[in-house]
Formats: C-alpha cells, structure tokens, sequence
C-alpha cells in the first residue's frame, strides 16, 4: 500500500517524497482527504503510460514488451487470436 500525505506534508517533506518514489515507493498526495496525484519513480512512469494505452481492451499483446525476447511473445499472442467472447453474467 502506497504512503498518504497531505499536500501541505508532501510540500514540506518534498525531498523525503522524492526519495521514497526514487526507492520504488509511491506517495500518494491528498486534497481534503482525497487522492488527487501520485509520485512515482520516472521507471514507472513509462509503465503507467502503455497501460493506460492499452486501455481496457488492448489484452496481453499490448502490455508485452520491454524485456528481451519479447516481440517473440507478442507475435504468438497475436497468431492465436481471440476465440470468441465471454458470457457476460447479472450479478444482482
């Protein structure tokens, strides 16, 4: 779970911030008791950003990338295609 601060801590605290995002920890900023922004690392970031573009139906394929000998995975990913869709059940 991610640290909470108020943005008048974050403000004060701004280095410890910084170095908790630097060490993999985000902070999480609140406004009146509500997350309004995140720190994160810049490595993350870059994460944060293809899946917000890969979006709810970009599936497995859009997310695979970034290690070695990833496109092999993708290029499978996309052969196998997709077998139809799934049965949407009322949960009320």
């Amino acid at each position: 779970m991610p640290k909470t601060v108020s943005i008048a801590e974050a403000k004060a605290r701004f280095s410890a911030v910084l170095r908790s995002a630097e060490g993999g920890r985000p902070v999480v900023i609140t406004r009146h008791g509500k997350a309004v922004a995140a720190v994160v690392a810049a490595d993350d970031l870059e994460q944060i950003e293809r899946l917000r573009a890969a979006g709810p139906e970009g599936g497995l394929a859009s997310l695979a990338g970034g290690w070695k000998d990833s496109e092999e995975l993708i290029e499978l990913i996309h052969a196998r295609g997709r077998h139809g869709s799934r049965e949407i059940v009322d949960l009320d």
